[in-house]
């Protein structure tokens, strides 16, 4: 599953990341360790809370429940001043 990030400049430097599928906050002092700090806040976040989808029912299986996940990828869609 994918998830976006949304980077923005500190105004002490470095960088905020926030996901707003998950609400996740957290910061770093480069772009990729920002990413890489809400990566692993996403994670701790969706093993407490984790995402459920529910797929269309087969005939034969109303269980087609899924759960997501582990190891969050993002997708940047916006970078604020960078």
């Amino acid at each position: 599953m994918e998830f976006s990030a949304v980077l923005t400049p500190d105004s002490e430097g470095g960088y905020v990341a926030f996901n707003p599928e998950t609400g996740t906050t957290t910061q770093g002092e480069t772009v990729e360790e920002a990413l890489a700090n809400l990566s692993e806040a996403t994670e701790l976040y969706l093993e407490e809370f984790p995402l459920i989808t529910y797929a269309p029912p087969a005939f034969d299986n109303f269980s087609s429940t899924q759960t997501y996940l582990r190891s969050p990828s993002f997708r940047v869609q916006k970078q604020f001043g960078l």
